[in-house]
């Protein structure tokens, strides 16, 4: 095979990959899916992030950053169809898009760089902690410009939502956030380690 038909071979599974992840980010946005409530807690664990990781380390940045623009604007149109007090954060792109196509770049650069340094016999841990990375750019970058840019708005919405004291402080954003963002870390790493190994061990 000669690299012209290697090369169209690449093109067409990486369109084929990065199409079938967008598909599945949708879906996960759209139903109950994306979402997995923890028996005996109050902690909701967002799965949406997932697809768009796996992206990354499998098909590149590029890959990762539109699997992550999907994302972004299904949540940017979610926002408008919400009747949830907190919704009008996310109707902002900087809220709701810009950190979903930041977590594709980021996941694989993360895993770029570890995995030159580590190499291959340690590619599970390279996967994680690009998982845990992505993850955190996720949460970060939309609490953080909710913060940034809402901060009086949204803990004042957050306050009649969750019947609040009225002196509740802005850092509520961050610090009501910390059991989910656990969670997701650690459902990161057990759904993109297996998951990228598996497709790596399929493709060799």
């Amino acid at each position: 095979m000669n690299s012209e038909n290697v090369k169209s071979k690449f093109n067409v599974r990486k369109i084929a990959v990065t199409g079938i992840l967008s598909a599945l980010s949708i879906v996960l946005n759209f139903t109950t899916l994306g979402f997995i409530m923890i028996p005996g807690l109050s902690i909701q664990v967002t799965l949406m992030h997932i697809p768009v990781i796996i992206g990354a380390i499998l098909e590149g940045p590029a890959a990762g950053a539109f699997i992550g623009l999907v994302f972004g604007l299904s949540s940017f149109y979610t926002a408008f169809t919400s009747p949830m007090p907190t919704a009008f954060a996310f109707r902002n792109p900087l809220v709701s898009v810009l950190p979903r196509i930041l977590i594709g770049i980021v996941a694989y650069y993360v895993y770029y760089w570890l995995s030159k340094v580590m190499g291959k016999k340690r590619d599970a841990i390279s996967i994680g902690t690009s998982a845990v990375l992505a993850t955190t750019t996720n949460t970060l970058g939309v609490l953080g410009t909710i913060y940034i840019i809402y901060a009086k708005k949204y803990i004042s919405a957050l306050i009649t939502l969750l019947g609040l004291p009225e002196t509740t402080s802005p850092a509520y954003i961050f610090l009501s956030a910390v059991p989910n963002y656990i969670a997701e870390i650690v459902a990161s790493i057990l759904l993109c380690i297996p998951i990228v190994l598996a497709v790596r061990k399929i493709r060799n």
